[in-house]
């Protein structure tokens, strides 16, 4: 029999997520990572977080069928830069400005800001999940760019990303699993004797003098957004040079999200001096941004990543994600997990090179990623 004639398809470059009707962007996903979902990436729009002056220039991928029907979209974004990707290309940039050619703009298809795995192909269908790809490699062609990047994959999409020939890269961050345990203390058990009385010792001297308060949905007020904005402000300030969400992102976060987001905020009596935002996601909680204006031992250890533990026992979700980088965080019990990108490079030599570099980079992650999960904190077993 002969095969049937593929799906007859439209494929186009929006301007803006904000154009696409939220009902039909969330039928393309389960709704398990709120970083796919419209309300967030639409709030970053809005917001001023993403758009002109901010080299994220919005540039979602579109596939409809003969109906008008969207059928498959990716968060796609033209960047002047390297900034907020959490995965750094910047001796790529510099190697082809060398070699006389122009790196960026480039085109990424990631969530901006929030090096957190996920869905990166929007799709029910695995061609119409192929044609996102290959639209991408389109644009680069067709407009003369260097490269198109995809970031913080979900590990099941890469198979489709390497099925197309994109180059693979690897990297390490640091998660709790949650094993059915029924309180911190049923964690603690799992840990060695010395590890358990460190982590004790810290959430006891972080939270000496202080009141912490763990707020969700209506909960949240204004006083308590204007103490997260001051914290995110801080942090931003010190690790960016300047915070990469605007003030405006997070009064549309509490508008339309709250009920997806855990603020815990520290008081030293009536005055919040640290705060951490946490996102729920269907069996994920995700650390997102943390903040402090007085210096307090341990405490950032307590509100990212114990009080994450401990909300994640008590919603059941099987895992925190606690954001990028930390090595720190091993000794707390999140455990090494290997992250994953995808690059298309137009110019063949370039590509070379930037293979090369991977082959010889992934070599180092793997010895990396065996060592840290030996240097786990539990109690061998016998």
């Amino acid at each position: 029999m002969a095969e049937a004639d593929p799906p007859a398809r439209t494929i186009s470059l929006g301007t803006g997520i904000g154009t696409v009707e939220g009902a039909a962007w969330d039928a393309l996903h389960d709704g398990g990572n709120p970083f796919v979902g419209h309300d967030f990436l639409t709030l970053l729009e809005e917001s001023g977080s993403v758009g002109a002056g901010t080299g994220w220039q919005p540039a979602p991928l579109l596939v409809e069928d003969d109906r008008g029907t969207l059928v498959a979209a990716a968060p796609a974004y033209f960047k002047s830069h390297s900034q907020g990707e959490y995965v750094f290309d910047h001796g790529w940039a510099d190697a082809w400005a060398r070699a006389g050619g122009d790196y960026y703009p480039k085109l990424q298809l990631a969530v901006p800001f929030t090096p957190v795995p996920g869905p990166r192909l929007l799709a029910c269908d695995r061609g119409d999940a192929m044609l996102l790809i290959r639209a991408a490699e389109a644009v680069v062609r067709q407009n003369g760019l260097s490269s198109a990047h995809a970031t913080f994959v979900a590990p099941e999409q890469m198979e489709l990303f390497e099925e197309a020939g994109w180059l693979v890269r690897r990297d390490i961050q640091f998660h709790f699993a949650n094993r059915g345990y029924t309180s911190f203390d049923d964690f603690l058990g799992t840990l060695t004797s010395a590890k358990r009385k460190q982590l004790r010792k810290e959430r006891a001297r972080a939270v000496e003098g202080l009141r912490i308060e763990e707020l969700t949905g209506d909960a949240i007020r204004a006083e308590h957004w204007d103490a997260m904005w001051l914290f995110y402000q801080d942090t931003g300030a010190r690790k960016w040079g300047h915070p990469y969400l605007t003030r405006a992102a997070f009064d549309l976060m509490g508008a339309r999200m709250a009920d997806r987001v855990i603020l815990l905020i520290a008081y030293d009596d009536d005055r919040p001096v640290a705060g951490a935002m946490h996102l729920v996601g269907s069996d994920t909680l995700y650390g997102r941004y943390w903040g402090c204006i007085a210096d307090v031992p341990y405490l950032h250890f307590e509100l990212c990543y114990y009080r994450a533990i401990d909300i994640a026992i008590e919603r059941g979700l099987s895992r925190v994600e606690a954001g990028a980088q930390g090595g720190h965080k091993l000794a707390r019990g999140y455990g090494p997990v290997a992250t994953w990108s995808a690059h298309f490079i137009a110019d063949p030599g370039f590509r070379r090179a930037v293979a090369d570099f991977l082959e010889r980079e992934q070599q180092v992650e793997e010895q990396e990623l065996d060592w840290l999960e030996g240097q786990m904190p539990f109690r061998r077993k016998d």
